[in-house]
Order: C-alpha cells, then structure tokens, then sequence
C-alpha cells in the first residue's frame, strides 16, 4: 500500500510503499480517508516529540477518518506502530475509534478533531469551566486558536477575549465569537497595560497556545491586576511562541494563579478522546469552522514543510484523491 515512510531520525517522510497491516485482536483494520498533517504528527515523525519511537521503518500520521471493515465511518487515533494515519490502510485499537456523524465529512473531521480536543479538553477537564466564566485565548488567530474562541463560546463563556498577531485574523475573530482582540504586536509596556485592564475585570481561564514572551507578560499582569481577587487558571497547550520563559516567583505568590498543562500526558487517553467525541459531535450544530487545504497524499513532499497556521492541511486517499 502506499504511505508516508519515515525511514530515519530526522528525515521527513516519503510517499512509497510499505506491507499492508493484518488484522489483529482488538483492532479495526481502517481504509483511511482523510489524515491531517499536525503539529503532532510532524514532531512524532521528526523524534522530536515525547512520544516518538525510535522504530523504523514506520508510518507518519496519528489521527484520521476512514471505515472499518463493516463499511461504518469513524475517527481514529494512535494507529498500532508501525502503522500510522497517513497510509491507504491502518491499524488501530478499538477503543481509539470513533464514530462519525453522518452530516460531518471526513476531510473536517480529519481537520478539527485534535485542535478541537485541545481546547475542548483544557476547558473541560483541567481548568473545570463554568458557563459564564471569562476566558482568554493567548494566540487565537492560528487554526487551534480559532476553534478555541469557537468552543469557549459554544460552551456558554460570558466574555471572550483572544490574542494574536494578524490584524486581519484579529478582527475575523470578532465573527466568531471574541469579543474583545488585543494585538500582540505592541511593545511590551503597552501590552501589559491593555492585559492588566482586562484582569482588572477578571479573567477566569486562560488558553495558552504561545507560551513564550507573551506567555510572561499575561501571568505578570494577572499577579499585578488580580493580587487574589481573581483566582486565574492558565492553562498551557502550546509553545509556539517560545519554549521557556523566565518567570519572578514573586508572581505566583501575589495572587491566585493555577498553572496547569492540557495535552497527551496530562489529560488520560480515554478522556482525550471523549472531549475529540464532544467535539465531533458538535461541529455541525454549533457551526465550528476551520479552513482547510486537503491534498493528496501522493503529494506529500510538497506539503510536508508548510505552515497550518492558518489553514490546516489534510491529506486525502482513495475517493477522496
């Protein structure tokens, strides 16, 4: 069958053939449809991730949407190695399928299930949302971001604020459900003040999907706004903005802030995948939106370095080529 083949650390995978899975027990034999090409996905492939195998050959791809034997329409997630998502047939455990909508097509579900299942996941599991609460998206107009601003408003958030860089992405977010936008591309004295005005009011819950410079200058201006009258619970999902960030202790002792991460690790696989199953069937009635590219995989060694910033780029196979 064809496949994206990683071969060796640090090389990118090749579209080539490789020896089709055999059924196993407690597996779904799956004909993918649709593949989306991750951080998550380039980072296992790339060894950099923590969950990487130093295994080879083996597949790319860790989620998608196919069918399984019977014809049923499912998501998949974390294919049995050596097999991955971005192959015309995969391996996957049982409990890692999960059946799609009929009025979802795959190449959305493909799209929307991982940086869905990340907000979804930080709001619902670790910082314990409440209707009504104000949230935060600290870079929201990447794909994740979006669909952050998105969730939080279908799961009832009394005041949405999000964070980015884009001016146009900024405003399109204002359609979406944000109802307040700050530009990160400010100094950082003037950032401060805009982010202490809005703690100053309280902020429940913050998504995080930066990390890094403005990662730092949100925690300072909840210490220096709140001093414990908002109790803040940030939650950190990505780090694209910077991996570290040198933070004053004397910040986490002024006021009420909870640090919490949300990803694979902190949050149990069985409840990763039920916040993926909320999402999924979610999208539809609450109109979730994220642009898509959807390519074929034949076509992998033009796509594999690009961006998804802005538009997340889904491989496609079989009918779907």
């Amino acid at each position: 069958m064809k496949a994206a083949v990683v071969k060796g650390a640090g090389q990118p995978p090749v579209y080539e053939n490789f020896d089709h899975p055999e059924a196993l027990a407690g597996h779904h034999l799956i004909d993918v449809a649709a593949s989306a090409l991750s951080q998550v996905t380039r980072s296992r492939a790339s060894g950099a991730h923590y969950s990487s195998s130093d295994a080879f050959p083996f597949v790319a791809g860790v989620d998608g949407a196919g069918r399984l034997e019977d014809g049923q329409r499912v998501y998949f997630f974390a294919p049995h190695a050596p097999f991955g998502a971005l192959a015309e047939r995969s391996l996957v455990p049982v409990t890692n399928c999960i059946p799609l909508p009929d009025a979802l097509d795959d190449i959305t579900a493909a799209a929307i299930a991982i940086p869905g299942m990340s907000s979804w996941a930080a709001l619902t599991e670790r910082a314990r949302f409440v209707q009504g609460e104000t949230v935060l998206v600290n870079g929201a107009t990447g794909a994740s971001g979006r669909l952050a601003v998105q969730i939080a408003k279908y799961l009832g958030a009394g005041k949405i604020i999000a964070t980015g860089r884009n001016p146009a992405g900024l405003e399109s977010l204002k359609r979406v459900g944000a109802d307040i936008t700050i530009s990160l591309e400010q100094d950082e004295n003037s950032l401060s003040r805009a982010f202490e005005s809005h703690f100053h009011q309280g902020v429940d819950v913050v998504l995080d999907y930066l990390w890094g410079p403005s990662a730092r200058s949100l925690l300072i201006a909840a210490a220096k706004a709140s001093a414990g009258a908002y109790p803040v619970r940030f939650v950190q999902i990505g780090s694209i903005g910077g991996a570290d960030i040198q933070l004053p202790g004397a910040v986490l002792r002024a006021t009420a802030i909870t640090l919490l991460g949300s990803g694979i690790g902190s949050v149990a696989l069985p409840r990763l995948l039920h916040a993926v199953k909320e999402v999924l069937n979610a999208a539809v009635p609450a109109g979730l939106q994220i642009a898509t590219e959807a390519v074929p995989l034949a076509d992998l060694n033009l796509h594999w370095g690009g961006s998804d910033s802005l538009a997340r780029t889904v491989f496609t196979l079989g009918s779907h080529e």
